[in-house]
């Protein structure tokens, strides 16, 4: 990609980049000619990353450095984890990021297309509310917007032979699991949440078991995808 597209894609000016590369936070990119370079996918992961460390951690370059050198020692999956966790686990964000309203804002604030909002309203996995005939997204349907896109950009959308209804499946298994569970939970637990610091304590188990979700979903599908790894090594060692 050009460095205009490397721009757009992470909001980190061209003059900025430029200093990344003489201070030897990034390679210089390969020359496509006299005045014009060529700068890969892994790009726009790098600069993320080190613009997160500037804006919200405050470190100076020489301490980047060695953050990125000790980054590029890790493993392909530890380096998945610490770039998306960067983007999407960020607690000031829940306190800076509003409500979208409308379908439109929705989709600049996601990169979703038209079509695809559609869709994930039908099967329930972005839900909007109605606020004076308007639609109001709010802070996990942004994030399940953009991790779709994400997901297209890394090679797990449609046209790579993924097929997105799968969320679908996997919402609706959540769903109704926790509906039966928090039902289970509210009812055994009726009089502790009449209680003055019920909300909090509400509040705090739905975050808590959120959490445990994502940390067994990350847990499982990293050992089926070992599991399937070893066994292609198998297969190709016969």
């Amino acid at each position: 990609m050009k460095i205009s597209e490397l721009v757009k894609r992470t909001g980190v000016p061209k003059e900025t980049i430029h200093f990344y590369i003489r201070e030897g936070l990034l390679r210089k990119p390969r020359k496509s000619g006299v005045n014009a370079a060529d700068y890969h996918e892994r790009y726009v992961d790098q600069i993320l990353l080190i613009k997160d460390l500037r804006d919200n951690y405050y470190l100076p370059i020489p301490e980047i450095k060695k953050v990125i050198k000790d980054f590029k020692r890790q493993s392909p999956s530890n380096q998945a984890i610490s770039q998306f966790h960067s983007k999407y686990f960020r607690p000031a964000d829940r306190l800076l990021t509003q409500e979208i309203i409308g379908r439109e804002a929705f989709k600049q604030a996601t990169g979703l297309g038209r079509r695809w909002i559609a869709q994930t309203i039908e099967w329930g996995l972005i839900t909007p509310t109605k606020q004076n005939d308007e639609e109001v997204f709010s802070y996990d349907d942004v994030a399940i917007g953009k991790l779709m896109v994400d997901m297209e950009r890394i090679g797990f959308g449609p046209k790579h032979g993924h097929d997105p209804e799968d969320l679908r499946y996997i919402s609706d298994f959540v769903r109704e699991y926790l509906v039966n569970a928090f039902k289970k939970y509210y009812q055994n637990n009726l009089e502790k949440l009449t209680s003055a610091d019920s909300a909090q304590k509400s509040s705090q188990f739905h975050e808590l078991i959120s959490l445990l979700f994502y940390h067994l979903y990350r847990k499982f599908a990293r050992e089926a995808a070992q599991r399937l790894l070893n066994s292609e090594k198998t297969k190709d060692g016969n």
